[in-house]
């Protein structure tokens, strides 16, 4: 995880928890989920566009996979600043591509060794790592079968809904960081939980922490005032925080 984000997570601790908002499909893909693409349905609904907007900024997504982590209940997040952002699972955390060596490669680009070799009954394949449950990209099947005729790994037929692997922060563990009574107003509940018993999940618009730099004389929102009469919009305060350097450089 980035510094510059750990710096912001303990200058701004009660952020509120943000959900809906990114998605993690089959392939290793991120996508970015507007309150349009949410309104149609969870990310895995099927129905066109509830997917959202396929992300391709390199630098972005660089960004979000060196922050990507998963908390003490298993919910996978993507540590945005002082707000984690819980992701929705198109199917596991990880999506791996084989290397001509036998190891693998996540979708963040993190190598490890495969421990175990899985096939469920829709014939997808899924490699246990010391890393987590995750699975392998459709292209390098082919690869797959050529290590098991190799007798690299033996081949174990599950059941899908066997497999033990974190689903989408909203999923098997959600959070129980909902936001306070006096933001609700900027808070929209999403239908997306996959546990009945998990608290439902929420979408909240994080508000920056202004009142912390009310008192540094060298912030610029001290100077809001004076840039009132100049501004189109009268003023909108400005304020500038470390983890946001990383957004505006990409």
């Amino acid at each position: 995880m980035d510094d510059l984000v750990k710096q912001a997570m303990a200058k701004w601790p009660n952020v509120p928890d943000c959900y809906g908002w990114l998605g993690l499909d089959e392939r290793g893909h991120w996508y970015m989920r507007d309150d349009a693409a949410q309104a149609l349905g969870h990310f895995q609904s099927g129905v066109p566009g509830a997917r959202g907007s396929l992300l391709k900024h390199e630098k972005l997504i660089d960004f979000i996979q060196r922050n990507y982590a998963a908390n003490s209940a298993g919910a996978w997040f993507f540590q945005n600043g002082p707000q984690r952002v819980y992701v929705e699972l198109a199917i596991t955390p990880w999506v791996w591509r084989l290397n001509p060596d036998d190891s693998v490669t996540s979708h963040t680009s993190v190598q490890a060794q495969v421990t175990r070799c899985l096939c469920d009954e829709l014939g997808r394949v899924y490699f246990q790592t010391p890393l987590g449950l995750g699975l392998l990209h459709t292209l390098d099947v082919g690869l797959a079968a050529n290590a098991l005729e190799r007798g690299r790994w033996e081949l174990e037929n599950v059941q899908a809904a066997s497999l033990t692997f974190a689903v989408s922060g909203a999923g098997a563990a959600g959070s129980a960081n909902l936001p306070p009574a006096a933001v609700v107003m900027k808070a929209t509940a999403r239908a997306i939980s996959r546990s009945e018993k998990s608290p439902p999940p929420c979408a909240p618009m994080a508000f920056l922490p202004l009142s912390a730099e009310l008192t540094k004389v060298s912030n610029p929102v001290l100077m809001r005032a004076a840039q009132a009469p100049a501004s189109p919009n009268l003023g909108a305060p400005a304020a500038p925080v470390a983890w946001q350097a990383e957004h505006w450089a990409l």
